[in-house]
């Protein structure tokens, strides 16, 4: 039962960071008769491939069943990695393959996919459906020079986590906005840790660029701009203070025993473990501490996540899932009207409950379900207001790469050196003079 827990756990959170293939058959046109077979590519989630298992295969059955024979979802599962899920989606679009009709995309990856043609807009007539009501963040990742192409799924964010006993005993006011500078002296001062995201991976990447926007900088100024003419903000007044704060926990000892190897999951198992009293995580970290029993848990706080600089808000990350229709789909119109459902605000409440995943629609956390499942369900849609999406541009792959390679491990980061070799790298590799 444990093992089957800690692998459901993990699953979640690679889900989550990506909110981060089946090969079908190319060509295939997906009609036949008068329904519309709709081939949807889904991310992992706790649901899985089960049409009961409160995932998207689940909501893929109700919408089909509702749609009275217009249309027939079926659900192609993507890997886990977000990574791994962007090369295969390119491949099968690169090839204007016929069987693609629906997609479960990490947001990051939206602006390479529309930027290459590869996403149907979304029609004129659905662009107020996919948009009122939905977190204006999520808004911004399904958009691409000033076009919608994608409708918002659901959007993840990081909240900070901690046990009140330790923050009570470091003095540590909780009931005001909290810096990375106090969370990282508190831990210090009670011999406790805090649980980051810092392996050479996507998520190491959420937290770099949280720090840096919560600074008041973006780690790309420019958006949209072709690659040799991307500015960088990495060497701004935010970009050096992201680099502080990393380089102070580390040298402060309060981020494990093995701080460069840290995710989602292993710092929630620091969390569970009590060898870590702070810890900024998704929100599915509520559900598996309940679901671990442990017997602490009148001791769990959430709070908003930590400021760069003092007296200025944070900017928590922000993750999820947007879902695009392919434009080499030929069934666009049938897909649009699928993904109408899929993306409904019953839609999202039923996902939301089902997987632990936070909707993108601002009225799901109102609900009376959702407030009794989800106690932070007002912080977690405040912090989706006021995320700080990660770069906005057609080579964030190449970006994302080379800032984790750079700062990694996080014990060579410094304020001096790092964010400048950094943004030389980005410039010498967008212009072709290095590789990756």
């Amino acid at each position: 039962m444990e093992t089957r827990r800690r692998r459901r756990i993990a699953f979640m959170a690679a889900a989550a960071t990506a909110a981060s293939l089946g090969l079908a058959a190319c060509g295939d046109d997906g009609s036949s008769g008068g329904s519309a077979r709709l081939t949807w590519y889904i991310n992992p989630d706790g649901g899985g491939s089960d049409p009961a298992g409160g995932g998207q295969a689940q909501l893929a059955k109700e919408c089909s069943d509702a749609s009275d024979g217009a249309y027939d979802i079926s659900i192609q599962l993507l890997p886990n990695s977000a990574s791994d899920q962007r090369q295969q989606l390119l491949r099968r679009l690169a090839s204007q393959d016929k069987g693609v009709d629906i997609m479960s995309i990490d947001p990051v990856f939206v602006a390479e996919f529309a930027e290459a043609g590869y996403l149907a807009p979304v029609p004129e007539d659905k662009v107020s459906t996919f948009t009122d009501d939905v977190v204006d963040p999520a808004v911004t990742n399904a958009t691409w020079k000033d076009e919608l192409v994608a409708a918002p799924f659901w959007a993840n964010t990081q909240v900070l986590w901690y046990r009140k006993s330790v923050a009570k005993e470091a003095g540590l006011d909780m009931t005001k906005p909290v810096t990375w500078d106090q969370v990282i002296d508190a831990a210090k001062k009670t011999d406790s840790n805090i649980g980051v995201q810092a392996s050479r991976y996507e998520g190491y990447m959420v937290w770099i660029n949280a720090l840096v926007e919560g600074g008041g900088d973006h780690i790309v100024e420019n958006p949209g701009a072709d690659g040799p003419e991307l500015k960088f903000g990495l060497e701004s007044e935010g970009g050096k203070k992201a680099a502080e704060i990393i380089q102070k926990l580390n040298d402060d000892g309060v981020g494990g025993p093995a701080l460069g190897s840290t995710d989602e999951t292993s710092t929630l198992d620091m969390f569970q473990n009590e060898q870590a009293g702070f810890m900024v995580n998704w929100p599915y970290v509520y559900a598996a501490l309940k679901g671990a029993e442990v017997d602490w848990i009148k001791d769990l706080a959430w709070t908003r996540y930590p400021q760069t600089t003092e007296g200025t808000e944070s900017k928590p990350p922000l993750g999820g899932i947007e879902m695009g229709v392919a434009q080499s789909s030929s069934n666009q119109e049938q897909a649009w009207e699928a993904v109408e459902c899929l993306t409904s605000q019953d839609s999202q409440k039923a996902y939301m409950l089902g997987t632990g995943n936070p909707a993108a629609r601002k009225a799901v956390y109102d609900d009376a379900d959702i407030k009794k499942d989800f106690p932070m369900a007002a912080l977690i849609r405040q912090s989706l207001d006021s995320s700080g999406p990660r770069p906005l541009t057609q080579y964030y792959g190449d970006v994302s790469s080379g800032i984790q390679r750079e700062y990694s491990p996080p014990g060579s980061v410094t304020p001096d050196k790092t964010p400048e070799q950094t943004t030389q790298l980005l410039k010498d590799v967008l212009n072709g003079d290095a590789l990756l």
